[in-house]
């Protein structure tokens, strides 16, 4: 199965060099690329994509609003989306996690990791660059982060849904481990996992793990710090 991309960058230079690398793999394909975050939205309905690769320093509608928009579209329910950005903002990446982006990556990261981040968000099994994702989201919200008109009353009364074990499974999801970690530590099969962590999206309305590790903080479930 191919996966369709969709390239969202103001940078026509950046949207060539990833057409490129991209295109080259056999199991996926650009469908389309948008200089803005509203020409993103359309695209991504238009074209089918499956992943958007989202800058979010863009004119107009720039990335974390374009992400809020696909993430609130019932139509784009299927749709992941990759933030292309640099880990010093802080807050963006978390603003667009919260928004609903799957994860994010550094621009200038490895080919292969991008093009292994864009498996990992089509395959919605893992969330993106576990550990850094986790220590900015850790030191965001230690800044002050969920203040209490930030909070999500529903989202934290949700919680009390979870059994304990997929409460437990929450909280090492939070602390960016895989199911294969997750199920060695529980002494559980990687299987088994996978279902309480389906189980707990389902009950908490997440779209995926990234979601998942952002209401875990947010609710209180796991107690953010600075390293």
């Amino acid at each position: 199965m191919t996966i369709r991309v969709l390239l969202a960058d103001d940078q026509a230079l950046l949207r060539s060099a990833f057409r490129v690398l991209v295109d080259s793999e056999p199991d996926m394909e650009v469908v389309g690329e948008a200089s803005d975050g509203a020409e993103a939205v359309r695209l991504a309905k238009e074209r089918r994509a499956d992943v958007v690769l989202m800058d979010i320093r863009m004119p107009g509608t720039d990335g974390l609003a374009a992400t809020r928009m696909i993430s609130a579209d019932p139509a784009l329910a299927r749709v992941r989306v990759v933030i292309l950005t640099t880990f010093e903002v802080d807050d963006y990446v978390v603003r667009s996690l919260r928004a609903g982006a799957s994860g994010f990556l550094g621009k200038g990261s490895e080919p292969e990791e991008l093009l292994n981040a864009i498996r990992v968000a089509a395959d919605g099994e893992a969330l993106l660059s576990p550990a850094a994702t986790k220590g900015l989201i850790a030191r965001f919200l230690a800044q002050g982060g969920t203040a209490d008109e930030d909070r999500d009353p529903a989202r934290a009364e949700r919680l009390q849904s979870l059994t304990g074990r997929e409460r437990e499974v929450l909280v090492q999801v939070a602390g960016g481990h895989s199911n294969d970690e997750i199920a060695e530590k529980l002494e559980v099969s990687p299987l088994t996992v996978k279902t309480h962590v389906n189980r707990a999206m389902a009950k908490l309305g997440a779209r995926d793990r990234a979601q998942l590790v952002v209401i875990a903080y947010e609710s209180g479930l796991v107690r953010p710090r600075v390293e």
